[in-house]
């Protein structure tokens, strides 16, 4: 079973680099305000949605304590990334304030996951 988390948790790294490296790559285009949401960070919120959702069953279900209030937050701060990537994903440019906001709230999820104990 501990193989099996392992690779969830790789696969939700590579979700999360998928979200954070397609911001990254529109923060030139952010600056001259031609920022889009490009496919990659759609792909990766939605990685991260379901390999999270599969970790927290899979904890479970090998006995692991799971912190329900942080896997909660994390989850509302994906919901709303996605909710934002998603109803935006067709526009030529991204507003500013929108495309900063799934920017911070990636940072802040990477965060969570690293510094809440």
């Amino acid at each position: 079973m501990d193989v099996l988390i392992n690779v969830f948790v790789a696969l939700h790294i590579i979700g999360i680099a998928s979200l954070l490296g397609g911001f990254l790559t529109q923060m030139k285009a952010m600056g001259a305000g031609a920022a889009r949401f490009v496919p990659a960070m759609l792909h990766g919120a939605l990685t991260m949605l379901v390999t999270g959702v599969a970790l927290v069953g899979l904890n479970e279900a090998d006995d692991h304590h799971v912190n329900n209030i942080k896997i909660g937050v994390k989850l509302l701060l994906l919901v709303v990334i996605l909710a934002l990537v998603y109803v935006k994903r067709d526009e030529e440019k991204a507003d500013k304030g929108a495309f900063a906001a799934v920017g911070g709230l990636t940072l802040a999820n990477i965060f969570i996951a690293t510094l809440w104990t």
